[in-house]
C-alpha cells in the first residue's frame, strides 16, 4: 500500500523559494490527479495546485504566477515549486492524489510545514 510522504518544507524569508516533493510509488491503481493543498494556522484547508494525468493544471488564486506544480514521471514524484514566498503562504502543505477513474480513492500525506517570515 502506498504512502504519501511530503518533504522540502522549512523556514524562509519573504521572497524566498522552496520546493516540495511527494513520491508517488506504491499505489496499485492509476493516478488521475495529483495536488497540493495547504492549511494556514486557524484556517481551513485550501487548494494550492492540481495536476491531472492529462497534464491539466489548476491553481489557487493566491499562488498563481508564483507556484508551479509538476511531475517527474521517471522518478514518479510530484513537486510544488514555490517562489516569491509571502508570510501568508505559511501553512502545513499536504500532498494529495486521486486514484482510479470510474471509482476513485483519495490519499493524503501527513503534511510538511512551510513558514515564511517577514
Amino acid at each position: 500500500q502506498g504512502r504519501l510522504v511530503e518533504s522540502g518544507g522549512g523556514s524562509v524569508q519573504t521572497g524566498g523559494s522552496l520546493r516540495l516533493s511527494c513520491p508517488l510509488s506504491g499505489f496499485g491503481r492509476a493516478i488521475n490527479t495529483m495536488g497540493w493543498y495547504r492549511q494556514p494556522p486557524g484556517k481551513q484547508r485550501e487548494l494550492v495546485a492540481t495536476l491531472t494525468s492529462r497534464g491539466n493544471t489548476d491553481y489557487g488564486d493566491s499562488v498563481k504566477g508564483r507556484f508551479t506544480i509538476s511531475r517527474d514521471t521517471a522518478k514518479n514524484e510530484v513537486y510544488l515549486q514555490m517562489n516569491s514566498l509571502k508570510p501568508e503562504d505559511t501553512a502545513v502543505y499536504y500532498c494529495k492524489i486521486t486514484t482510479g477513474f470510474a471509482t476513485t480513492i483519495d490519499y493524503w500525506g501527513q503534511g510538511t510545514q512551510v513558514t515564511v517570515s517577514s
